[in-house]
């Protein structure tokens, strides 16, 4: 799970099964492009412009292989030859779905209703003495990503509406279950998004001081 993007093999870019059919294909690339595009919620958490750029370059050479059934078997025969299809076919046996990274989903008055919450929190962090004193230290775990969440009473489904965070990670973050978290490509955006829904700053620094707590993460 510690994969940059571009070491990913085409089915892991596009987060499909190795069986998945041309719909499904077609599904997950339009998936993808919305995940990366320039007005993401989350997206400019993770990359820069041009890593943005390049990932959607992947993205498109990696749709244009699996859509077409001759450059797809070419490919597969590749990841064959290197082990590499052997262990996603077992792999797929138990993971029914494909499951996503994101929960895509639309919300009506989002900014405004944001640009409100933000003047809050903002008033509720200068005032709270613990979240400061969380602030303050040199290591943040899930645990504490929890704990100020919770003095500032925002629930972890506004987060999930806000970013587009899948719940399950969400948890796993908050609990510390490091082993079900994902790769640290995404990691890292993830808490920052998730930082930067609660208005905690400087959401970078702090995302480093979660990350440098995770062996093999940062």
């Amino acid at each position: 799970m510690d994969k940059k993007f571009s070491e990913m093999n085409y089915y892991e870019m596009l987060d499909i099964r190795p069986d998945a059919n041309a719909a499904q294909i077609r599904a997950a690339y339009n998936y993808a492009l919305q995940m990366y595009q320039a007005d993401s919620l989350v997206s400019y958490s993770f990359f820069s412009q041009d890593e943005r750029r390049e990932i959607l370059a992947l993205l498109d050479k990696a749709y244009a292989t699996l859509i077409n059934e001759h450059e797809r078997e070419k490919y597969n025969q590749e990841l064959a030859r290197n082990g590499i299809l052997d262990v996603m076919e077992k792999s797929a046996q138990v993971k029914k779905e494909p499951v996503n990274i994101f929960d895509i989903s639309k919300h009506k008055d989002f900014f405004a209703a944001r640009r409100t919450d933000a003047a809050d929190l903002k008033m509720k962090i200068e005032k709270n003495e613990r979240i400061r004193d969380i602030l303050g230290r040199s290591v943040l775990t899930g645990a504490d990503l929890k704990d100020m969440r919770t003095q500032l009473g925002v629930t972890l489904e506004k987060i999930h509406q806000e970013t587009k965070i899948r719940l399950d990670y969400l948890r796993n973050i908050e609990d510390d279950k490091t082993e079900k978290l994902p790769a640290a490509v995404f990691l890292k955006g993830f808490i920052k998004a998730y930082l930067r829904s609660l208005c905690l700053e400087p959401a970078d620094e702090l995302a480093a001081r979660y990350m440098n707590s995770l062996p093999g993460k940062n």
